[in-house]
């Protein structure tokens, strides 16, 4: 199937995608006084794997194991791994700085991907991307605001240490699913998976730290209903559907907007500081997924302008 390049119904869709994933961290943490973040983690994606099984019995779609359970049931583990790190690391940082954190993920899926499959090596441009991202990445961590006290400092780089795992398991969660049968399955198999083991795992997890209390509000029903319905079923199922429909290296050029999203709500409905090192950081961090993510249609977009340069050149001659 020939996909398309990016049209205006495409930016506008992953326009609002960004806005959306962006919302995620300041989601849960405005539930947070409510329900406890590692249930809302469980709880929206035992949401999102209920109306799934719903759209796939009413689609009719086939849901085979074949050599799909293993890397399944690894994917699941991972995807699990990154949202708990996400709602645990959300107790102790920022919304703002878990949104820049998590979305680390393309670097680490493109240094996997380029030690796993030959076509995914990287070339100098991205591996220029990598370097920018993991610059600033140390930015955020080293240069913090000194009139922090230190208890409140160090309760900040664990949170942010976190942020940091879950890009690293959502990197590798890409990883094996590019390396593995779940790359030729059914997009709503092997989202199953993720949810369902998500659900699993995160509720197993609530329930040994005694972590369980739900107190019903309309912040904490409306952010539930928001995460499952919206954030894991709607957004995935539109995201999957611009893959099959437009060049997914032109669509990965927007992930940088998801973060600068996340920043945005932080800072407008919780009210979030902004240190001026986290900002020069997570620039970088955004330029650096820019620069590996959107490697193709950069050099495209440049040798494009070489043409018509030396066209107009031409025709002034």
């Amino acid at each position: 199937m020939i996909r398309k390049a990016v049209d205006g119904q495409a930016i506008a869709l992953m326009t609002m995608l960004c806005m959306v994933w962006g919302m995620q961290q300041v989601a849960i943490k405005l539930a947070a006084d409510d329900i406890a973040t590692i249930m809302q983690i469980a709880l929206r994606s035992g949401i999102a794997a209920l109306l799934l099984a719903i759209l796939m019995l009413w689609r009719k779609d086939s849901f085979t194991l074949g050599d799909t359970w293993k890397p399944g049931l690894l994917a699941g583990l991972l995807f699990s791994a990154e949202f708990f790190f996400v709602g645990e690391g959300l107790r102790h940082t920022t919304a703002s700085h878990m949104s820049v954190l998590v979305y680390s993920a393309p670097i680490f899926a493109a240094l996997g991907l380029h030690l796993t499959l030959p076509a995914e090596r990287l070339n100098r441009l991205q591996w220029t991307g990598i370097l920018l991202a993991f610059s600033g990445i140390a930015i955020t961590f080293l240069a913090r605001d000194s009139s922090e006290q230190p208890a409140e400092l160090s309760n900040m780089i664990f949170g942010d240490m976190l942020g940091l795992l879950a890009g690293l398991s959502w990197g590798a969660t890409t990883v094996v699913i590019r390396n593995s049968g779940l790359s030729s399955a059914p997009a709503g198999q092997t989202l199953m998976y993720q949810l369902l083991v998500c659900f699993v795992l995160v509720l197993i997890a609530a329930l040994i730290t005694g972590r369980t209390d739900i107190n019903l509000t309309s912040t904490s029903i409306t952010s539930l209903l928001f995460q499952g319905a919206i954030i894991c079923f709607a957004s995935f199922l539109i995201w999957f559907w611009l893959l099959k429909k437009y060049m997914a290296s032109q669509l990965g050029v927007f992930s940088f907007m998801t973060p600068l999203f996340g920043i945005l709500f932080g800072v407008v409905i919780l009210s979030e500081p902004l240190e001026q090192s986290f900002i020069l950081g997570a620039a970088m961090v955004m330029s650096g997924i820019v620069l590996v993510s959107g490697e193709r249609t950069i050099r495209r977009w440049f040798s494009g302008r070489s043409e018509t340069s030396a066209t107009v050149q031409d025709a002034d001659k």
